[in-house]
C-alpha cells in the first residue's frame, strides 16, 4: 500500500510532461522560409496551395502557420494527428461527387471534403476507395487528361509509382528513375511538382522525366523569403521579380494571366 502513492505521483507526472510536450508542439512557431520538408501539398478549391507540415498548416504562399484542425477539425477528432502523409484534389469532371473535392491520407485511412467539410462516411479505408493503392504514402497528385492518358491519380511510396484510373479503378505501376522519391506533389497551373527536402523538381506526369536545371530551391519559387543561403539562384530569382507587369488576373479555372 506504501507503493500506491508513489505510483499515482509517477504517474501524474508522465501526464504533466505528456500535457506540457503536448501544448509546446502546438505552440511552436514554424517558420517555411527555415527549409521545412513538407508533408504534403494540395490545391484546394479555391486554387490556393495549402502546404502541411506536421499539425501544422500554410495557406498559399506567404503567411504564417496554423493548426490544421482549424480548417480540418475531423483530422484529428478520427485520428491523432501528427501529420498528413499525402493530399490532393480530385479532377474528374465526369463524376461531380469527386469533382473538386480534396483527399487527405494517414495511415491506411483516406478522408474526403468538399469545401472543407468531411463528406458522409469518410475516413474509409484506402483500400476500399482507391483498390491497389498502399498505406502509408508519401505523396499524391491528381492527373487529368489530357495531362495524363485518362483521368488518373498519381500515387507515390519511396521507389513506387501507381497510376490510378479514376474511371476504371486500373492501377499501372510505373518507374520514374530521373526523379528523386518525392516526399509531396501536386499539380500547379498544368505543371508538376515533385518535393523532396526543401528542394523540388518539374516532372513529366506520364514519364517522370525531368527537364531543366533542376532540383531548384522551394523557397526561391513557392514561398516568399527573402535571400537565406548562397547555393540560392538569386540572379534568375531577382531577374524575374524585375519585369514590370501592366495587369494580372485569372479565370474560372483558376489559370494566371498576366499582361505587359
Amino acid at each position: 500500500m506504501k507503493l500506491l502513492p508513489h505510483i499515482l505521483f509517477i504517474c501524474l507526472s508522465l501526464a504533466l510532461t505528456w500535457a506540457q510536450d503536448h501544448h509546446q508542439n502546438h505552440a511552436a512557431v514554424l517558420d517555411r522560409c527555415k527549409g521545412l520538408e513538407m508533408d504534403a501539398v494540395a490545391v484546394n478549391e479555391e486554387g490556393i496551395p495549402y502546404f502541411f507540415k506536421g499539425d501544422h498548416l500554410f495557406k498559399g504562399f506567404h503567411g504564417k502557420a496554423e493548426l490544421s484542425n482549424g480548417s480540418f477539425t475531423e483530422l484529428d477528432d478520427h485520428h491523432h494527428l501528427g501529420h498528413v502523409d499525402a493530399a490532393f484534389r480530385m479532377h474528374y469532371e465526369d463524376d461531380p461527387t469527386h469533382h473538386d473535392h480534396m483527399f487527405f491520407f494517414l495511415d491506411n485511412k483516406v478522408f474526403r471534403y468538399y469545401q472543407h467539410k468531411l463528406e458522409a462516411g469518410y475516413p474509409k479505408d484506402i483500400s476500399e476507395v482507391f483498390p491497389g493503392i498502399p498505406d502509408h504514402l508519401d505523396a499524391a497528385v491528381e492527373c487529368p487528361k489530357p495531362e495524363c492518358d485518362e483521368d488518373s491519380v498519381i500515387f507515390f511510396k519511396k521507389d513506387d509509382i501507381y497510376h490510378y484510373n479514376v474511371k476504371t479503378k486500373a492501377v499501372e505501376k510505373k518507374e520514374f528513375d530521373s526523379m528523386p522519391n518525392c516526399t509531396s506533389a501536386f499539380r500547379f497551373m498544368e505543371h508538376y511538382y515533385c518535393f523532396h527536402g526543401h528542394m523540388f523538381s518539374k516532372f513529366d506526369p506520364k514519364t517522370g522525366d525531368v527537364h531543366g536545371k533542376y532540383p531548384k530551391e522551394a523557397r526561391d519559387y513557392f514561398m516568399r523569403c527573402s535571400k537565406f543561403s548562397d547555393e540560392s539562384d538569386h540572379l534568375e530569382r531577382e531577374r524575374c521579380s524585375r519585369v514590370h507587369l501592366d495587369a494580372i488576373t485569372s479565370d474560372d479555372d483558376g489559370d494566371l494571366y498576366a499582361f505587359r
